[in-house]
């Protein structure tokens, strides 16, 4: 059987609220106590109850996580940076999927909250409303980090999108390329960061004096990638195209097997760019030029200030914290030649 606090205490010789004194540090404790009861802790090896004693303090040393679906690229990425620095800071992480559940995403919110976490992280591709007004309203600092909607009304981590795309365009340009489309997204333009992209897009063209050329794509199914490519190798035929910025790396990565299909190579007939640096863009091939993401410091970020919150150190950052993009140049970009 293990050992219990009334052992310690009996052991240590002393009360029963000396033993949580020392084990909660809450009050202070002669040298003399403390030392016996450290002593008795270690002799009966005593593993105080974390639960109750989070229930008095109010200090679990738990952050909840939510995610969307532990196979998305963006959520492992950003996750591994959540875990790495809660364990600096010797916190835990509980960490639920939705698997883009709404209900399920409420029910997984309710029992971190009975867990008294002390602070949760939302990592999510997708929209919901409701998730974001909720967050809102709960009294433990939150980070909301999502990679396609935005929203200022809770803390959050990311890039300059618009800066990102406009250094993709002068990149391109600077290879040659005068001939640049974009490839934007069209579900919910106006709540996503694609308006952030397209927006760069559209300034690097002006500024450098190209004809504009967005192309967009409705969504991510296999039939708006259909009606895509019917449009897309209608342009490089027609108006000669020879660059293509595409608004993520799945997007892109997917096009250039299409684009194959069509019998135009990637980059020997057309350049391609993606953005945001996931894992594939490196394995694929050709390997993919794109615009590196810090998805790792998004969660490393994103936990420190929580935990700086909760520790009295500092104050979540009403305003997003932007992080520095850089190009990562690989294979899908060849300098073009008249």
């Amino acid at each position: 059987m293990s050992a219990t606090i009334k052992d310690v205490a009996k052991m240590a010789g002393v009360s029963i609220s000396t033993v949580s004194r020392v084990v909660n540090d809450s009050k202070p404790v002669s040298p003399d106590a403390r030392r016996r009861v450290l002593n008795a802790i270690d002799v009966l090896d005593y593993e105080p109850n974390e639960i109750a004693r989070s229930l008095v303090t109010r200090k679990s040393n738990i952050i909840g996580v939510i995610v969307e679906d532990f196979g998305l690229s963006f959520v492992s990425q950003v996750l591994r940076g959540v875990e790495e620095v809660a364990r600096m800071y010797d916190y835990d992480i509980l960490v639920s999927s939705t698997y883009g559940d709404a209900e399920n995403e409420n029910r997984l919110m309710k029992i971190l909250l009975q867990k008294q976490v002390e602070g949760i992280v939302v990592i999510t591709e997708s929209n919901n409303e409701d998730r974001v007004q909720y967050l809102k309203e709960l009294k433990i600092p939150v980070s909301y980090l999502n990679r396609y909607y935005r929203n200022d009304e809770i803390s959050t981590v990311t890039i300059n999108n618009t800066d990102a795309l406009e250094d993709i365009v002068d990149y391109l340009y600077g290879m040659g390329h005068t001939k640049i489309a974009y490839i934007g997204l069209e579900r919910d333009f106006n709540r996503t960061v694609d308006r952030f992209k397209h927006s760069g897009y559209v300034e690097a063209m002006k500024k450098n004096g190209l004809k504009e050329n967005v192309i967009n794509i409705l969504d991510n199914s296999e039939e708006a990638y259909m009606d895509l490519m019917a449009k897309l190798v209608k342009e490089i035929k027609e108006e000669k195209i020879t660059a293509l910025a595409v608004f993520s790396d799945e997007a892109a990565i997917k096009i250039m097997n299409l684009l194959l299909d069509e019998g135009i190579k990637v980059p020997e007939d057309v350049s391609v760019t993606g953005m945001g640096d996931i894992t594939m863009a490196e394995l694929y091939r050709p390997k993919l030029t794109t615009v590196k993401e810090p998805l790792y410091d998004y969660g490393a970020v994103s936990i420190r200030s929580i935990i700086k919150t909760i520790k009295g150190e500092e104050k979540m950052p009403k305003e997003k914290v932007i992080l520095p993009s850089f190009i990562v140049e690989r294979e899908s970009v060849k300098k073009y030649r008249k």
